[in-house]
């Protein structure tokens, strides 16, 4: 737990049994919450649109009076609200900060809401938002379960681990959710205010977790983890610190530099990391170039997936917004131009997101840094899972060609050949032969009828590569396979290997 604790602290997370016993008795959860509202008041909720909310709670009971006070931020009946959450205390409940008094009426001061991916209702405790009410977020402002977190605990592998570092905790989201696959849990934050929503948290939700105060990796220095998860504050711009939840203080992307660089000394043999980063684009410079300087020589295997790209002007004004600043008003325009002309100096042409995984590995380090800027439906964490599971194969038989072309291999399930044809002089002619993996990543490879001929030929009971490159050969020229062409049949052998379209058996 942290060190510093508070007299507020220690109320929130006493009151947290009363709490958690009045959410169970009211059906406060996902699932509940869907069936109450309807698909149609749910998605308004989504869109920050509180009136199809606030009608469908009309009739919800007492679920319906948290709906409005906690989600939708409605002052209400003190009577109200304290039948709706009993056994909890409202003296206690405003002393311990969850709510405050306005006139005869308690509104919540706390965002309140439950979660589940997959291991149960979770629930989360917050700063308030501008979702449904317009404010200025303050510097000390702790995020609850934004669109970032979210898709970090989508893409984060839950395979078990041992021991689990979440790096800069805020409410805790991501230790909470790591208490379903880890044994034990450890978050860290610089900002107080972030733990003492983190031990609340933990508390309402009954689990364990080790708190630790301090500054980036300064409160587990000297110790290693099976698995670290980081969402941290990765907004590029100026060195300043306006909201300590995005703002590192460093300038440009040099948070993500800062974490990326250090996190493979806290990693145990074979450990992973799976973190949210930003990296700028340099006029001139490849971004991968610039990301895989951040690593050591040795021992990492890293995937990068940038996800996104932005223009500077609208990464300027999300971010603007975010922070509840509007990009009409004269003092966020100064601001605007303050970030703008920063990202000018540096030339930087556009900004990148995405995920970074890394494995910790006995050898020279490897990266793959690659865009996945295409929709899909899959969340990427068991995708990062297979990916290192793919390519510590390819890492064993990378210095010996010869043990790929004796392997046998099979095509995945769901790779399918696509040909695509397009009208020419004389009709439709096929312009490209494409694999596509329909599930996960959904990659996608253009390939040559030599290699669509390949691949059919791949079973894991029948010939191995060697025998299908010959047959291949023969076929085409007549004449035995060349070393040339076994190379670049086990080159894009390789490739297929690691986006999972075939599979070595």
């Amino acid at each position: 737990m942290p060190t510093n604790q508070t007299t507020v602290s220690s109320l929130l997370a006493d009151l947290a049994p009363a709490l958690r016993a009045a959410l169970t008795r009211v059906g406060y959860d996902a699932d509940t919450l869907l069936d109450v509202l309807g698909a149609d008041a749910h998605a308004a909720l989504g869109r920050s649109e509180p009136v199809p909310v606030r009608r469908a709670a009309r009739d919800a009971g007492e679920l319906g009076t948290l709906i409005r006070l906690l989600l939708l931020g409605d002052p209400m009946p003190e009577r109200e609200v304290a039948a709706a959450l009993a056994p909890v205390d409202m003296d206690r409940a405003v002393a311990a900060g969850l709510l405050e008094r306005d006139g005869g009426q308690l509104r919540a001061a706390l965002d309140l809401r439950p979660l589940d991916l997959g291991a149960g209702t979770r629930w989360v405790l917050s700063d308030l938002d501008d979702s449904m009410h317009r404010r200025t977020l303050d510097a000390e402002h702790v995020l609850g379960v934004g669109q970032a977190s979210l898709s970090l605990l989508r893409a984060t592998p839950t395979d078990p681990a041992g021991t689990v570092l979440d790096l800069g905790t805020g409410c805790g989201v991501q230790a909470i959710h790591a208490k379903s696959y880890g044994r034990t849990v450890t978050g860290t934050d610089v900002s107080k205010r972030a733990l003492w929503l983190a031990e609340a948290n933990a508390a309402l939700n009954e689990l364990d977790l080790e708190l630790r105060e301090g500054s980036w990796f300064e409160p587990v220095a000297g110790r290693r983890f099976d698995r670290v998860v980081a969402n941290p504050p990765f907004v590029v711009g100026p060195a300043r610190i306006e909201h300590t939840y995005r703002d590192s203080g460093l300038a440009l992307d040099g948070a993500s530099e800062l974490v990326i660089s250090g996190i493979p000394e806290l990693l145990n043999p074979g450990g992973t990391a799976a973190l949210l980063a930003s990296w700028v684009h340099i006029e001139g410079e490849d971004w991968r170039a610039r990301v895989s300087s951040w690593l050591p020589d040795h021992g990492v295997d890293a995937w990068i997936v940038q996800r996104d790209i932005a223009d500077p002007a609208l990464y300027v004004g999300t971010w603007l917004r975010d922070a509840g600043l509007d990009p009409r008003e004269p003092a966020a325009q100064a601001r605007a131009e303050q970030w703008l002309d920063a990202f000018t100096a540096a030339d930087v042409a556009g900004i990148g997101f995405g995920f970074v995984y890394l494995r910790a590995i006995d050898g020279p380090t490897e990266l793959l840094a690659e865009d996945l800027t295409h929709g899909f439906d899959d969340p990427l964490g068991a995708e990062a899972t297979r990916y290192f599971e793919r390519s510590a194969w390819l890492r064993a038989v990378a210095t010996d060609p010869d043990r790929i072309l004796a392997s046998r291999f099979e095509v995945d399930p769901a790779t399918a050949l696509e040909r695509v044809y397009l009208p020419g002089a004389d009709g439709w002619e096929q312009r490209v032969a494409r694999l596509h993996r329909g599930d996960g990543p959904r990659w996608q490879h253009e390939v040559d009828d030599t290699i669509a001929a390949l691949l059919a030929g791949m079973r894991p009971d029948g010939l191995p590569l060697s025998e299908l490159v010959e047959l291949l050969a023969f076929g085409a020229t007549g004449e035995a396979a060349t070393s040339e062409f076994e190379a670049a049949a086990v080159g894009v052998v390789v490739g297929l290997v690691r986006h999972g379209l075939i599979h070595p058996r």
